[in-house]
């Protein structure tokens, strides 16, 4: 059979060459260092970027959905620590024989309070360990901390028991007294080490041996810490209003080539 041009290759749709894609993702302009400099696309990143919004956790408040990356480095900046889990090769079977790409497993994490998940498939393994840190960093998530017995100095431990399920895996978190340390296999205690959490119990059940699970199993049940509902939730917040309505005259002037 002929060779096929580069840019028709079997199986590939319309295929990927020929065709230059700029510098990646994202929206930016070089300084005079050669940093990207961050352009927000959104409007909740240019209310960060202008100092409107203090902190991740006014974002967190009103369920902001958080598109751009450069807004959790933004307020989290060099304490925001990444950790690859894992990378598996995937394939897919074409007319030409199998396509191998490569998934990875990246968790972000400040060691207090926040942690993210982040799974990327790319044709190398760079790119897709690049991809996972992105998308870990968008879908970086609060951690409820709380205290075994009496409340005595800071928070240790997860505040409840708590249960994540992924696939067969489910991944149950205990509260522990302080000192007793985590207690859990190799994959969940880096996740709860990102997050912050000191002392910890877990059991688990399921093929524990398939990590991509395992470390989702886990993190879902970091996640369903802020979703319980304790008596000391229990008073009545004031309803303020959220920053995309607060800063609306602010949001309605019209951005100029990069400048609010």
């Amino acid at each position: 059979m002929a060779d096929a041009p580069s840019g028709d290759r079997g199986g590939f749709g319309r295929g990927f060459g020929g065709r230059g894609r700029g510098r990646g993702r994202g929206r930016g302009r070089r300084d005079g260092d050669g940093e990207e400099k961050w352009v927000p696309a959104t409007k909740l990143g240019r209310l960060v970027q202008q100092g409107k919004i203090k902190s991740l956790e006014q974002i967190y408040l009103f369920s902001l959905p958080v598109k751009e990356y450069q807004i959790v480095d933004y307020f989290l900046g060099t304490a925001l620590k990444d950790e690859v889990m894992k990378i598996m090769p995937v394939q897919k079977q074409t007319r030409a024989g199998q396509r191998t790409r490569f998934k990875a497993f990246v968790i972000v994490g400040d060691s207090n309070g926040h942690v993210g998940l982040g799974v990327k498939c790319a044709k190398e393994v760079a790119t897709a360990i690049r991809g996972a840190i992105i998308l870990a960093k968008t879908a970086c998530i609060p951690i409820r901390r709380g205290y075994w017995g009496n409340r005595i100095g800071k928070v240790h431990t997860v505040p409840m028991k708590v249960t994540g399920y992924c696939g067969s895996v489910t991944v149950r978190l205990v509260p522990a007294p302080r000192g007793a340390g985590i207690v859990a296999a190799r994959t969940p205690k880096k996740v709860l080490q990102m997050a912050g959490i000191e002392d910890c119990f877990t059991a688990s059940r399921g093929s524990t041996k398939t990590l991509g699970n395992t470390v989702k199993a886990t993190f879902y049940a970091l996640a369903k810490t802020y979703g319980f509902l304790t008596p000391d939730l229990w008073k009545e917040t004031a309803l303020t209003k959220s920053p995309l309505q607060e800063y609306t005259d602010f949001l309605s002037k019209p951005v100029v080539s990069g400048k609010q």
